[in-house]
């Protein structure tokens, strides 16, 4: 009985940590003063060399801009920053195996009526948001989040606006000492 209380609370800790939908995780200089940042621009190639649909470049430049206004910053011409962003998708094939057959407990060896598989895929994109220092043209900050994509259209923006979200959340890092 201990054996399979265990087994559930583990299988259940599972669950809870896969099923987080987003990771973000950000590097940046730690000898940059962020403070001295307050104006911000769209770097237009960086942004033109993300392959992905330009609706998507709209959202997700759209979800930027937002963020980074909602912080104080200014859209500027002759900016402190340069925005640039970055696209990744990785197909994930899931393969859910159940092993049960006849009688009570599990087999691996012994394949009843009861056992099955069952095959998912879903689309995992990565978001890279680069912040360059106008000035010195040299990256300061780079964040980036991954998650599950849908091929519905609400879905989709939401996603996009809460990894944006996400991802400039820990915009501007706080004052580390080297």
């Amino acid at each position: 009985m201990k054996t399979f209380k265990l087994t559930l609370f583990l299988v259940g800790i599972f669950f809870l940590t896969s099923c987080s939908s987003i990771k973000v995780a950000t590097d940046y200089d730690r000898k940059i003063d962020f403070t001295k940042y307050d104006s911000f621009a769209f770097y237009k190639p960086g942004i033109d060399a993300a392959e992905i649909s330009d609706l998507d470049k709209k959202r997700i430049l759209r979800a930027i801009e937002r963020e980074l206004v909602a912080k104080g910053m200014v859209k500027k011409t002759n900016p402190d920053l340069l925005v640039s962003i970055f696209t990744e998708t990785t197909e994930n094939v899931n393969i859910y195996q159940n092993n049960f057959g006849y009688g009570w407990g599990w087999n691996p060896y012994f394949w009843g009526p009861g056992g099955f598989n069952n095959v998912s895929t879903n689309v995992e994109g990565t978001l890279y948001i680069d912040l360059i220092d106008a000035e010195k043209n040299e990256l300061v900050w780079q964040g980036l989040g991954t998650g599950i994509l849908s091929l519905d259209m609400d879905k989709k923006i939401e996603k996009i606006n809460e990894i944006v979200r996400e991802i400039l959340e820990k915009y501007p890092p706080e004052r580390n000492q080297d």
